[in-house]
């Protein structure tokens, strides 16, 4: 299979180490990236091929996978439109919708269908993420196969029903790193407040993340159980849930959520317009 890559930055460079690992040929893989360090970089560490042009190489190959900033995506697809021959898009550009992508990739009248939008998250590039897709109906289960191969290579994948449920995806698993940071950064300071040092408060916080999260994977109990069974009636656990009860902080975290979904709705009509 052959796989190009329009955009060459942190996260393609995390797909291309992860699909590379996992047996994907390097010699198939080929990136087209405007910055000449950056094309080094990327033939040196990978052992791929990179051009500074995106004709001749997104229209040899099979899969072609959107890459660059949102932002700048209208303008990267410009030089594609209407000369796709039935390739595999794959989009890992936030925001952006398949109505969008396939207007500016398709000719007059003739959007471009075979399209499949992503979301990967920030661990993606150690390997950790967790990846929503969306496909278009057009797509058959041989390209929503290839899809799911390419966005595995940095970690688990989770199909959306509906294009609407990449906005909650993008609240969740997205932008939800930023969340659990934040409460990475809160146990850190209590920690600090109740007389460790910065370096002890962080390894506490972070560990206890860490562990907590892995036992949850690795459970077959919901989280729910899990913490019913930390928490002894009457005792520390049940002290500290009861304050963060009274701080209506979960009702809190869902309506944060609801707030990055709404943003990401407005986003995906600003960055679609023409």
């Amino acid at each position: 299979m052959k796989i190009t890559f329009l955009g060459g930055g942190n996260m393609a460079a995390a797909l291309i180490g992860g699909m590379v690992e996992r047996g994907f040929a390097a010699g198939g893989i080929q990136v087209v990236e405007l910055g000449a360090e950056a094309r080094a970089r990327l033939v040196e560490r990978f052992g791929v091929r990179a051009v500074a042009s995106a004709d001749a190489a997104a229209l040899g190959c099979e899969v072609l996978v959107l890459a660059v900033k949102p932002q700048q995506m209208k303008a990267a697809l410009a030089p594609l439109a209407g000369r796709l021959g039935g390739q595999l898009v794959i989009s890992i550009a936030a925001g952006l919708r398949l109505a969008d992508l396939g207007r500016w990739l398709g000719a007059p009248g003739r959007p471009y269908s075979r399209l499949v939008r992503c979301m990967p998250n920030t661990p993606a590039l150690i390997g950790a993420g967790v990846t929503g897709l969306y496909a278009d109906p057009s797509v058959d289960a041989g390209g929503r196969e290839a899809a799911e191969r390419v966005l595995a290579a940095v970690g688990s994948t989770v199909w959306a029903a509906t294009e609407e449920q990449m906005d909650a995806v993008t609240a969740i698993s997205g932008s939800g790193p930023a969340y659990v940071f934040h409460f990475i950064e809160a146990l850190e300071a209590a920690g600090r407040a109740l007389g460790f040092d910065e370096a002890g408060a962080r390894k506490l916080a972070i560990e206890t993340v860490l562990g907590a999260a892995r036992l949850a994977a690795g459970s077959e109990d919901s989280p729910a159980v899990l913490r019913e069974k930390v928490t002894s009636k009457g005792g520390t656990t049940a002290a500290a849930l009861a304050s963060l009860a009274a701080s209506g902080w979960h009702d809190a975290l869902i309506a944060a959520v609801r707030a990055a979904q709404a943003r990401g709705r407005e986003l995906g009509a600003e960055l679609g317009k023409d």
